[in-house]
């Protein structure tokens, strides 16, 4: 059956990110009036999943360049065949990579990706979950004083872990300077506007990004620490559990993931592509800095006011001084 945008139902499954996308068949072409609501519920919720997609590569391709044109990977095991697309094929034999942590894709670029899509091809029967946090809701969850004194800082993001690839041979250390000459260190603001929404989103992430311009290594290092313990706050995370022919495509420009590699080693075989992006763009405004001159706790004057019914500390000390007098 034809794909229609009427039969498109977008099903939130997260508080701050992921929806359900269904009613809509992969292995049929997608005209652009339902692309539209899907392009608009991946804006929204920044991570869409596709369940019972029985789709071929070159369908997972053409459906991934509705969101523009697709990039090749320099350091993934990408195809013989088909460049764009990434073969994530672990078990005993081929263990899944070292150092994979909370990440953005590829922020060591200049134009990082758009988008990620992942097909859901051999599953374990347990675990190999994907975790995702919003970074518009980290950003979010920031206090205002924290919000104004990382407005206007920029990040140099590089490529370090992949330099695991590379050996100690002359061969290997050429190949190594070929990337360093063409992915150098580069620079990304530590908020950047998400170029549909305009919204503010937390721009850092443990694996590609290694200091703050400006601040010395241990000011950097203190503050890029603090700032990456955002993405681990499950408030602003959603948890999918891979099946069989399930399509997930998330927003690289204001989110994170992490791949769970408790399923080891077991196999898990997933084909990916990205979709070009752009240049990262910086947020401006700066937060409400009211709270920040007024300069009082954040806990609230009114004893009335309780907090899940645990009265704040504030309130105790009022009645233990009462319970003196």
């Amino acid at each position: 059956m034809a794909n229609s945008a009427a039969n498109v139902k977008v099903v939130q499954k997260g508080a701050h990110i992921g929806a359900e996308i269904q009613g809509v068949d992969l292995t049929q072409p997608v005209d652009d009036v339902t692309f539209k609501v899907i392009e608009d519920a991946f804006v929204e919720h920044e991570l869409l999943v596709f369940q019972n997609q029985p789709i071929t590569s070159e369908q997972q391709i053409e459906f991934a360049k509705k969101f523009g044109e697709l990039s090749v990977h320099p350091f993934s095991p990408n195809s013989d065949d088909t460049p764009e697309l990434i073969l994530f094929d672990n078990d005993a034999e081929n263990p899944p990579f070292a150092t994979d942590c909370w990440h953005s894709d590829e922020t060591f670029r200049s134009d990082p990706p758009l988008a990620t899509m992942l097909h859901g091809l051999v599953i374990p029967e347990v675990g190999g979950d994907t975790m995702f946090a919003s970074m518009t809701s980290a950003y979010e969850g920031l206090s205002d004083r924290m919000k104004n004194f990382i407005s206007g800082l920029e990040a140099i993001h590089d490529f370090k872990p992949f330099r695991a690839l590379f050996g100690d041979d002359e061969k290997s250390k050429e190949d190594l300077r070929y990337y360093e000459d063409r992915y150098p260190p580069i620079l990304h603001p530590v908020i950047s506007k998400h170029p549909v929404s305009g919204k503010p989103v937390l721009f850092v992430n443990p694996q590609f990004t290694v200091q703050i311009k400006g601040m010395s290594e241990a000011e950097s290092r203190n503050l890029l620490d603090q700032l990456f313990e955002q993405s681990k706050i499950p408030e602003f995370q959603f948890r999918h559990h891979w099946a069989v022919d399930t399509v997930v495509v998330w927003d690289n420009r204001s989110t994170q993931h992490y791949a769970v590699h408790d399923y080891f080693p077991a196999r898990r075989k997933l084909d990916r592509v990205t979709i070009k992006g752009s240049e990262v763009l910086p947020y401006s405004e700066s937060a409400d800095t009211q709270s920040v001159k007024n300069n009082k706790s954040p806990l609230p004057d009114n004893p009335k006011i309780k907090h899940g019914d645990h009265k704040p500390k504030r309130e105790l000390a009022r009645q233990l001084e009462e319970a003196g007098n």
